[in-house]
């Protein structure tokens, strides 16, 4: 079986450059080994980057992989707990993804647009004409509001609040590229009291678990047969069995939706602020297809409006949040266009270096919205969500939160990059996840149209 080319350099000595410098990092390997390279030596990390290899992935069968042992993805079983779907395999992900599935589809999706609007309107109240404003906390504050009224139904109150101020703490603490080191370097992770850094996760996290199990616990002990939110759903749905979650089932779950759900969200939003005030001829077009829209239009005809979808889909493409999809391991040898993947090897496919195709994507360091009103992408070569049977299931809601958001901020406010940023910035790590460095900042120059209050969330 003729050897990948790569690199056996141990991890250890590879990962200050993954953690500090990761797109530095995978562009110097793809421009030393080519589109399929390995890294390390047993088990071997196989990086792929091309779209015929990830086609023959996606639709390979599902027990052709498996994730990591709970004690390898041990950072993100810390944040989400060992039932997650991200962490799930074989015959339990798919009852988890099939009893997840509904909320994020049909009708479910009108209920959310008319929140995500409203709540956007909401955090906006407080912008102030020459105040500058961070951008990516801006962006966490919309997201965490819209996840925890969808998720939860929650919009005020004591544990809202709490909930609020929990998850905005944790997901900072662990959102540095020093905190990365506690997910890649699991023995790192030492509980050496409330001031240690691994200690102040440690009970956050236990008091966000204790909040989400007591909404569990009072949901379950008054039923809401009518409501829409996906914790009231998640509880409702059976399996083929008839069988409901567990109380520890719908926690890991939930948590995966809050972490994943907005976290992921507000970077993406960030992103498609600076691109359309970095570049004003992106922000005319798209102000040119978003004023005729009238305000009392529903939501979807806003989602629906193709410049400002190529938009949002062009910032999941240049910087994509995640620059890998999940992690699968090859349960048994094989073989796709000519490369042979032996049983044990761990895939990443990696969404960064196949969106930087210049065969696919010409000149790709470049923003340009109108490439995808000029071409349809495959799900190989475009994939800021994954594919194949661990694809994002929240991906539809997610890109739908994007245009949402940005169309109404785009049609209130009038926002500039301030004169120090106008300069072209590079993502930064921020714990599992790619984002815009914590320095973006916009200030709003005048409302474009005057704010109707935005409606009150029961």
């Amino acid at each position: 079986m003729p050897t990948l080319p790569g690199s056996n350099t141990p991890f250890w000595q590879r990962a200050p450059k993954l953690i500090l410098r990761p797109l530095d990092y995978f562009e110097d390997h793809y421009r030393r080994y080519g589109p399929v390279f390995q890294v390390g030596k047993g088990p071997l990390s196989i990086y792929v980057a091309d779209p015929v290899v990830i086609q023959g992935i996606f639709q390979a069968d599902a027990a052709q992989f498996h994730v990591p042992p709970q004690n390898v993805g041990s950072g993100l079983n810390f944040l989400l707990g060992d039932q997650s779907l991200l962490l799930l395999d074989g015959d339990r992900h798919r009852r988890h993804r099939r009893l997840l599935m509904p909320p994020f589809h049909g009708d479910r999706m009108r209920a959310y647009g008319d929140v995500i609007c409203t709540l956007t309107k909401q955090a906006m109240a407080s912008w102030q004409p020459g105040k500058t404003f961070n951008v990516r906390a801006a962006m966490q504050d919309i997201t965490l509001r819209v996840i925890l009224k969808a998720v939860f139904g929650l919009a005020d109150g004591d544990r809202y609040d709490r909930l609020r101020q929990l998850l905005s703490t944790l997901l900072e603490g662990l959102g540095t590229p020093f905190s990365a080191f506690f997910i890649f370097f699991p023995g790192l992770q030492k509980d050496w009291g409330a001031m240690s850094p691994w200690g102040k996760f440690v009970r956050i996290k236990a008091e966000i678990d204790a909040l989400i199990y007591a909404e569990i616990g009072d949901r379950r002990q008054h039923s809401q047969p009518h409501s829409t939110d996906i914790l009231s759903l998640m509880i409702s749905a059976r399996d083929a069995q008839g069988e409901p979650l567990s109380d520890g089932e719908l926690h890991n779950e939930l948590m995966t939706l809050l972490v994943a759900g907005h976290e992921t969200t507000a970077s993406a939003l960030a992103w498609a602020l600076y691109w359309v005030h970095w570049l004003p001829e992106v922000g005319k077009r798209l102000r040119q297809e978003l004023d005729p829209v009238g305000p009392s239009a529903d939501p979807l005809t806003y989602a629906s409006l193709p410049y400002l979808t190529a938009v949002c889909q062009e910032t999941l493409r240049i910087y994509p949040v995640a620059p890998t999809t999940g992690i699968r391991i090859v349960s048994r040898p094989m073989t796709v266009a000519g490369y042979d993947f032996p049983a044990g090897s761990v895939l990443f496919l990696n969404v960064y270096l196949v969106h930087h195709r210049e065969d696919l994507y010409p000149e790709p360091d470049t923003f340009r919205p109108e490439r995808f009103l000029e071409r349809q992408y495959s799900p190989s070569e475009y994939l800021p969500f994954g594919g194949g049977h661990r694809s994002c299931i929240g991906s539809a809601f997610a890109l739908m939160e994007m245009k949402l958001v940005l169309a109404t901020i785009l049609r209130h406010w009038d926002l500039e990059l301030p004169e120090r940023l106008r300069r072209p910035l590079k993502p930064v790590r921020r714990g599992l996840t790619l984002a815009p460095p914590g320095n973006l900042r916009l200030t709003p120059l005048a409302q474009r149209v005057a704010q109707q209050p935005a409606l009150p969330l029961g």
